[in-house]
């Protein structure tokens, strides 16, 4: 409210504070504009959830749930939070992968599986660890 009395027209601010008490891990927070602004959170969970149905790394988490990097530490997951900010139209994606694991070594092992026709998660830690 302040920011649109000062420049004087309704200036929309789009804020997502971040507290992370972590060891290792990345926190990504992307933002993107609707291309059908009347999608809501649940739609948009239901979509997220049947495009990474066949992907055992991919955790597309429930509506008011949002990932922890702590959740990821010691695997190859990546956690997906999802909300929709209506008055700008945007979706707002939050994730959390370890990126010791999913970031670099664990990536390597499960393109090394998928080339050799291997399962995909063979020799890939499935269970977290919280040092």
């Amino acid at each position: 409210q302040i920011c649109s009395d000062l420049a004087g027209h309704e200036v929309t601010v789009q804020f997502t504070p971040h507290l992370i008490p972590m060891v290792r891990g990345i926190l990504a927070t992307v933002y993107a504009t609707l291309r059908d602004p009347g999608l809501v959170r649940e739609d948009l969970l239901t979509i997220y959830t049947a495009f990474y149905r066949a992907s055992p790394w991919v955790k597309v988490l429930s509506s008011g749930v949002y990932p922890q990097t702590k959740w990821a530490c010691g695997t190859n997951n990546c956690y997906i939070g999802l909300e929709v900010d209506p008055r700008t139209g945007r979706i707002i994606v939050m994730s959390a992968i370890d990126n010791l694991i999913k970031g670099q070594s664990g990536q390597a092992i499960q393109c090394l599986n998928l080339m050799m026709g291997w399962e995909e998660t063979l020799g890939l830690p499935q269970l977290g660890f919280y040092p």
